[in-house]
């Protein structure tokens, strides 16, 4: 029997070997979502079996919803959840299965699924070409046009969210959620306005997908930059923390020990908006 992943509306063949899934584009799938690792997680296939194995990822595997530890089997029918991205192992009867194109080493082949064409959330023609425009967003791309970039991506994924989309949200929003948490985490700077957009939207999709990992980035993204978050932020994330069970406490707690830390040099706006974060830390252990 042969095994295939679906994602999206691709089906990925998986032959004997490994089949790596992660951020860089080494692996054998490559995804462009800030809840992503590098290399996040690999699939093995020997014989009439698959194993998933989580590599260390900063975010974790699931399998039907839940978190793994290490490797593990996976069946026909299981759905593994990378980053915000969900897989479906699928089984094809050895008659109906056609063999995958291979390198002339033998090796699977490489994918990359790193782009979502926006004309499929929306059909508002400048919305698309803000989208190919701002998809391969890089380094030197100035602040004010990611703030825009944002922006109207954000205007798409709103629309996606009042449908009922949030996986097109997602979607929509992994590229430039990706491109703004990298930037911090290497030490770039990063405009408040730009973070406020990042870590509110993260929230929402926390909100409406009640996934943990989402609270993580906002919360990640503020500690790397080594300052309270904004009251918009703070009751976006109120409100997401009322959804989700499965956030990261520790880098909760961690996020306000190191504004505590930082609170001689606050003023009486950042004082305020510490407490609040400390009353974030209360709901969260309260939620878990």
């Amino acid at each position: 029997m042969r095994f295939r992943l679906r994602y999206l509306q691709h089906d990925l063949e998986l032959t004997e070997g490994e089949f790596a899934i992660g951020r860089n584009a080494t692996c054998q799938l490559s995804l462009d979502d800030a809840l992503v690792s590098r290399r996040h997680a690999v699939f093995t296939v020997a014989a009439d079996e698959v194993f998933v194995e989580d590599l260390a990822s900063r975010n974790g595997v699931l399998v039907n919803n839940q978190k793994i530890e290490g490797r593990v089997r996976v069946k026909p029918g299981d759905k593994v959840l990378i980053g915000s991205q969900e897989l479906t192992v699928m089984a094809v009867p050895e008659d109906n299965a056609t063999s995958p194109a291979m390198h002339p080493t033998g090796a699977m082949p490489k994918v990359t699924l790193n782009r979502i064409s926006l004309s499929e959330i929306a059909d508002d023609d400048s919305v698309t070409r803000v989208g190919s425009a701002t998809g391969d967003m890089r380094d030197e791309v100035s602040v004010v046009r990611r703030v825009e970039a944002f922006r109207l991506l954000g205007s798409v994924a709103e629309k996606a969210l009042a449908m009922g989309r949030a996986d097109d949200a997602e979607r929509v929003l992994a590229s430039s959620l990706t491109d703004v948490i990298e930037a911090s985490r290497n030490g770039r700077p990063v405009s408040p306005a730009l973070a406020e957009q990042a870590a509110r939207f993260a929230a929402k999709l926390a909100t409406v997908t009640q996934k943990g990992a989402w609270v993580d980035y906002a919360i990640e993204l503020y500690t790397t930059m080594q300052r309270p978050a904004p009251a918009v932020v703070i009751d976006e994330l109120y409100g997401a923390l009322r959804k989700v069970t499965t956030a990261d406490i520790g880098k909760v707690k961690a996020y306000v020990e190191l504004l505590r830390g930082l609170l001689p040099a606050f003023g009486p706006a950042d004082r305020f908006l510490f407490q609040r974060i400390e009353g974030l830390e209360r709901l969260a252990t309260l939620r878990s």
